[in-house]
């Protein structure tokens, strides 16, 4: 009884050996695939974010004028973080464009 325990225990380790071997071959093309994916959406990525930069900086540019004309004492503030604002989301996707690529 001893012996077929040990014998089927040697049985499931080899076999598990073997499919941890093939596996290992398929692996390394899943992983260039998903690489290949990902690096193929950085660019409609980085002109959505460009965009996004743009919509932010005219939206922001409207409400820094709104606030100048109506003479609002806190129009330097809003200008500072608009301005923040845009510079973040431009050099954010450039960062990640250049990192990540």
């Amino acid at each position: 009884m001893e012996k077929l325990t040990k014998k089927r225990g040697l049985s499931g380790f080899l076999l598990l050996t073997g499919l941890s071997v093939l596996a290992q071959g398929n692996g390394t093309a899943g992983i260039n695939e998903a690489t290949q994916m990902v690096t193929s959406y950085f660019d409609p990525a980085t002109q959505l974010i460009y965009a996004i930069g743009a919509v932010v900086g005219l939206i922001g540019g409207v409400k820094v004028y709104n606030k100048f004309s109506s003479g609002d004492p806190d129009t330097s503030k809003t200008a500072a973080s608009w301005f923040g604002a845009c510079i973040f989301l431009i050099v954010a996707a450039t960062i990640l464009r250049s990192f990540f690529l």
